[in-house]
């Protein structure tokens, strides 16, 4: 079966063709806040697929995800738009009001529980999202804002400025006022991990942009990078809809 699976963040919009369970195709695009209007012009070449079936994790509030699902319905083809449950395949939210959660965090969840696993799941990208679960229960979870977020709210003013690509580097003591921004930004949140990490043993698994850099320094504690995390939630979302089984 060839299947398309679409995440709409806040930002992105990213999109697996898979057949089989392989990935065929994989793209990631900037909507502009516009990720309908993106979305309409990739249509087409998805029609041109013969996919025959989609499921959907959606960031958007419920007027953008109506028209998401205008859009995916000229497909003529099953749409299933993922939703945060009380339970759920058996993994039970943390969240007093589920629907408060992010799907993006439900399925990236979703996708490590297990019995007798208990899971620390940072998510590296517009913000960090830091989810708890111990086999099949959600714990809840943070969210802070991220290393850019961060940064742009300490530095103004700073046109032409040039900000290397290795500003986020180590965590020295920085020696002018860019290092000392970007290493006190980068260390605060290291050891916010840290502090998480160390009151349950648990395993670390990182998925998102910038997984690769705090993996560098959380290495002891053998940190999983997941690249593709909420592609494996979706998957599992659907495998456990009754009208896909």
């Amino acid at each position: 079966m060839k299947q398309l699976w679409l995440d709409i963040g806040n930002t992105r919009l990213k999109y697996w063709i898979t057949q089989n369970d392989e990935t065929i195709e994989h793209a990631a695009e900037l909507h502009l806040q516009s990720p309908a209007d993106l979305l309409l012009g990739l249509i087409q070449h998805f029609n041109h697929q013969k996919i025959q079936r989609v499921g959907v994790s959606s960031v958007l509030d419920a007027e953008n995800n109506a028209r998401i699902q205008q859009i995916l319905a000229r497909l003529n083809i099953p749409i299933v738009m993922a939703q945060v449950h009380a339970e759920y395949a058996q993994l039970k939210c943390g969240y007093e009001q589920p629907a408060q959660l992010g799907i993006d965090r439900w399925l990236q969840v979703l996708a490590v529980a297990q019995p007798d696993r208990n899971v620390c799941v940072i998510g590296c990208g517009t913000a960090l999202t830091i989810d708890l679960v111990q086999g099949h229960q959600h714990l809840g979870g943070y969210i802070l804002p991220n290393l850019y977020l961060q940064r742009d709210a300490l530095i103004q003013n700073t046109k032409g400025i040039k900000i290397p690509d290795s500003a986020f580097d180590d965590l020295d003591p920085g020696h002018n006022t860019i290092d000392a921004v970007h290493h006190g930004i980068l260390l605060g949140l290291v050891s916010t991990i840290e502090a998480i990490m160390q009151r349950t043993p648990q395993q670390l698994v990182l998925t998102g942009g910038d997984a690769p850099l705090f993996a560098k320094f959380l290495q002891h504690y053998s940190p999983q990078i997941e690249s593709d995390l909420l592609l494996k939630g979706l998957q599992h979302y659907l495998q456990h809809q009754p009208a896909c089984t």
